[in-house]
């Protein structure tokens, strides 16, 4: 028996858990209404990952946050908030700041 082969195995099946579970350590259950053809999309790759499609959709989701969060506008206002290397940068007046004031308010609501 290869004992170096099934050590290597189990090592990279461990790693693979610990990598999901601190993945997913964070998921909450919820219900999302979504059209046929995304379903499908998700199924079919539920099916090519053997993962659970919520769980597909939930990382999906989050993928897509974080590029809307990175290509929300900055819409520079009429007050300089500090100068940097001798130039002024001006308060961001478009969604951003209403985005980030409306997260923090919700995670103090849900205490985190």
């Amino acid at each position: 028996m290869n004992y170096q082969g099934s050590h290597l195995a189990f090592s990279q099946l461990l790693e693979a858990w610990e990598k999901r579970s601190a993945e997913n350590s964070d998921l909450l259950p919820t219900t999302l209404t979504i059209h046929e053809p995304d379903q499908i999309k998700l199924q079919a790759l539920s099916e090519m990952y053997q993962l659970p499609a919520n769980e597909i959709a939930a990382h999906l989701l989050s993928i897509a946050l974080e590029t809307l969060e990175a290509e929300m506008p900055y819409v520079p206002g009429s007050k300089v908030i500090r100068v940097e290397e001798g130039n002024e940068i001006f308060e961001d007046v478009g969604p951003t700041p209403r985005y980030l004031e409306t997260q923090k308010r919700l995670r103090e609501k849900m205490g985190k």
